[in-house]
């Protein structure tokens, strides 16, 4: 059967700004959960196959650049242009924790076990925080010779990655402090994930997109993209991946052989965030025009609120294509 789909993405508002980093939470009890950062400085909770809100976590003043789920959903963390790190109840929404910087958070991250939230900031410092004992002094980690744009637990969390505006991304063992490996790049790295099995590193950087070792920090593979990339992530099942970047459009490529598989543009603005959710069905992507999109991995899949109809469940309708409608 010759089909003829076309991708409906669904568009998530609310937001007024710019909309700069997203996280899903695992799958839990009640589905899975999508946080998003945005340059108004409310970020937002939702249901993660519909998009719909769920809440908004109030208290930063300043723009939200980072922001991450806890694998369960029961907790939230945002870092900000108001020189914090938060930790938040994701059911309440309520504060928990507010850690003090002396410059922009640009990246927060949990550990596995949710004890730990990692920070990288604007001074050029990544630090960890014991969320069970907050007053006490952070793990610090020096060196970079740029801003933090992001920073992960990896390595059964004994050791942090971490990607900076000196074109460098670098491991730190935790048990050390030290830096025990480095990798550099010929442009500034825009993004890191870990992909679901903690087996590969994502980066994205210039024009490419290269995938490493994350036990050996060995290069994999690495494809170019036709944009400046901000982000991308692999799929769970490693088969294809998604970015976006500077030409508004989202990407998707066969991981394996490094072909482009489909392009599509939805976004008005530069596109900062892409990520898969934690089942693979969709990927979520932020914009510069303040908005949130969600796209399906398979085109034409019920799922969420993607309605596949055949042509013969149509009354009127003989020999259309099929047709995916969003609700």
């Amino acid at each position: 059967m010759t089909t003829n789909l076309r991708q409906i993405p669904l568009t998530c508002s609310g937001h007024t700004r710019p909309v700069v980093h997203l996280d899903f939470s695992d799958i839990c009890d009640s589905g899975y959960f999508l946080i998003s950062a945005c340059k108004d400085g409310s970020p937002m909770l939702r249901q993660g196959d519909t998009g719909d809100w769920v809440g908004t976590f109030e208290g930063h003043k300043g723009a939200v650049w980072g922001v991450a789920l806890n694998k369960t959903a029961t907790l939230a963390a945002t870092g900000a242009a108001d020189f914090t790190g938060k930790v938040w109840n994701a059911i309440t929404g309520t504060e928990i924790h507010s850690f003090q910087h002396k410059h922009i958070v640009k990246s927060v991250g949990f550990d596995a076990n949710s004890e730990n939230i990692v920070t990288g900031s604007n001074e050029k410092l990544v630090r960890v925080f014991n969320l069970e004992q907050p007053q006490a002094e952070p793990e610090m980690y020096s060196g970079h010779g740029g801003a933090i744009k992001q920073a992960l637990f990896c390595r059964d969390d004994k050791c942090i990655i971490s990607a900076a505006e000196d074109k460098t991304v670098r491991l730190w063992d935790r048990l050390t402090g030290n830096e025990v490996q480095r990798l550099t790049f010929p442009n500034n790295p825009n993004s890191l994930e870990i992909s679901v099995d903690n087996h590969i590193l994502t980066v994205a950087h210039g024009t490419s997109i290269s995938f490493w070792d994350v036990d050996s920090l060995k290069k994999l593979k690495e494809v170019k993209v036709p944009t400046n990339v901000s982000s991308a992530s692999l799929h769970p099942d490693k088969h294809v991946f998604v970015c976006g970047g500077e030409d508004f459009k989202m990407y998707k490529f066969d991981y394996i052989t490094g072909n482009e598989i489909e392009s599509f543009k939805g976004h008005f603005g530069p596109v900062h965030s892409v990520k898969f959710s934690p089942d693979g069905e969709l990927y979520a992507s932020g914009s510069e025009d303040g908005t949130l999109r969600l796209w399906q991995t398979t085109v034409g899949k019920t799922y969420g609120l993607w309605k596949c109809t055949e042509p013969n469940e149509l009354n009127n309708s003989l020999n259309s294509p099929r047709e995916v409608q969003a609700n």
